[in-house]
């Protein structure tokens, strides 16, 4: 994160003694800071060297402090506006939101206010530039088969993925539900000299034991009832390529024999046929299970285990692999967002850190899942603790609260003014002390985020 020194802000107020005071302020906060008189001088200014945030009056002759969003957000979409005004109301506020401002202050200015909101802009500012780095780190890893990660767990996996793939050996691969021993599968198949042939996979726990053995050997027509034709099965199939046996834990022990037999001797016969059929087949198996407990208790072969375990990769769960966790969301955030119409730049720190601490029990599935729930859900482009299933956010207080001691505003309501209007400026006022952040507003509120939209939308439509 960016120092305050590294900050530049731009002061922009016609008023001599207004300007110098906002100057003093964010400057003994050890700001760089930059002042101009009118919108005209200002944009010399932000042409001649780079401003990070812009704070600038409502009102001054020429180019009101609307117009000097407008130009501003056209040149430098990433720099912050914040707008100050002693005349503000529901109808200005909205449109400078609308425009692009990041936040609207009414005078007379409190110090905590203005640098809350200096802080706030300049934490959407650093959020947007981490996400661009993640972007980067995402492209670097394009050769990667999908194995997204910059763990040292994940570059062990991959470094095993590189050497295993030219061999001809069968790899065996653990890990929980979740975890990726799909995509690892995949990986190797591509990396392989049987990437040109075939890539059958098979899940031995979605099929009962009889319908199993037809899938991996395939039947000659009249096998059994409803036999009415020949039907090759997943060996042959595979033939000089690969076969990926998800699941081979749940593989029931008569067929474990029948699986042996075709990795020791590359042979098998059709159910209900008498020839045998020679295959080049290399194996690829996964589980979820303790294979040495379950041979153990005699539930899996331990010749079959030797044949399949050549080569061993086991995949750490999520929770073991916390680092990457980032990265990962800002995958799926690429490919859902695409997938489902939205713009969406990322997830807000608390919500990364949230999820950072969580612990995922459905390991990467859970998050993919997470991630497309909250961009479907979610109605802004930052998606915030809000938007993340309570499982996640059980048990985590919002550090933004603040008490009139920390200077919150005390809103005066005039004798006459509608209930409308009323909750307009509450709503209103709650986003200015929360920096403009709508969900940390709506908590605030007891309401939720969609309720902070459609109100501002209300307001908008009255204006009109």
């Amino acid at each position: 994160m960016r120092t305050n020194s590294e900050i530049q802000v731009m002061v922009v107020d016609d008023k001599r003694g207004s300007r110098e005071a906002l100057e003093k302020m964010i400057a003994k906060e050890d700001y760089r800071v930059s002042v101009a008189h009118d919108a005209e001088t200002a944009l010399a200014i932000f042409d001649a060297e780079p401003t990070h945030l812009l704070i600038t009056d409502l009102k001054m002759p020429g180019m009101d402090g609307i117009s000097l969003l407008k130009e501003v957000k056209r040149k430098s979409p990433e720099t912050e506006v914040i707008l100050i005004s002693g005349h503000g109301t529901v109808e200005i506020a909205v449109e400078a939101m609308r425009e692009g401002a990041y936040d609207f202050i009414t005078k007379p200015l409190e110090r905590v206010v203005v640098l809350k909101a200096i802080s706030k802009a300049r934490e959407k500012q650093d959020l947007i530039r981490e996400n661009a780095d993640l972007r980067a780190k995402l492209q670097d890893l394009t050769d990667s088969h999908g194995i997204i990660g910059n763990s040292a767990a994940i570059h062990e996996v991959r470094e095993l993925i590189r050497q295993v793939a030219p061999t001809s050996a069968n790899v065996l691969v653990l890990g929980g539900s979740g975890t990726g021993k799909e995509l690892v599968a995949n990986a190797i198949h591509k990396s392989s000299e049987q990437a040109g042939g075939a890539f059958i996979k098979v899940n031995c726990a979605a099929l009962p034991e009889t319908l199993l053995e037809s899938e991996l050997f395939g039947y000659e027509r009249g096998a059994f009832t409803g036999a009415v034709a020949r039907k090759e099965g997943r060996f042959f199939l595979a033939d000089k390529g690969m076969l990926f046996l998800d699941e081979i834990g749940d593989m029931p022990m008569p067929l474990q024999a029948k699986i042996l037999r075709v990795l020791q001797e590359g042979e098998f016969e059709r159910l209900g046929g008498n020839e045998t059929i020679k295959v080049d087949v290399r194996i690829v198996a996964a589980t979820n299970q303790d294979l040495a407990l379950a041979i153990a208790e005699r539930r899996f072969r331990e010749d079959l285990y030797y044949r399949l375990n050549v080569i061993n990769i086991n995949l750490p769960r999520l929770r073991d692999r916390r680092s990457d966790i980032p990265l990962l969301a800002e995958h799926f955030i690429q490919r859902f967002s695409a997938k489902n119409n939205q713009q969406v730049s990322g997830f807000s720190r608390d919500a990364l850190e949230a999820m950072s601490n969580y612990d995922w029990p459905g390991n990467i599935r859970e998050l993919q899942n997470t991630v497309e729930r909250a961009i479907v859900l979610g109605r802004s482009e930052v998606l915030t603790l809000d938007d993340l299933s309570p499982a996640i956010t059980k048990g985590i207080v919002s550090d933004e609260r603040e008490t009139v001691e920390a200077g919150v505003p005390i809103i005066s309501i005039p004798v006459g003014m509608s209930l409308a209007e009323v909750e307009h400026r509450v709503i209103l006022e709650t986003l200015r002390s929360t920096g403009g952040d709508k969900s940390a507003a709506a908590r605030r509120l007891g309401i939720a985020t969609r309720t902070v939209y459609r109100k501002l939308d209300q307001a908008e439509q009255l204006k009109n």
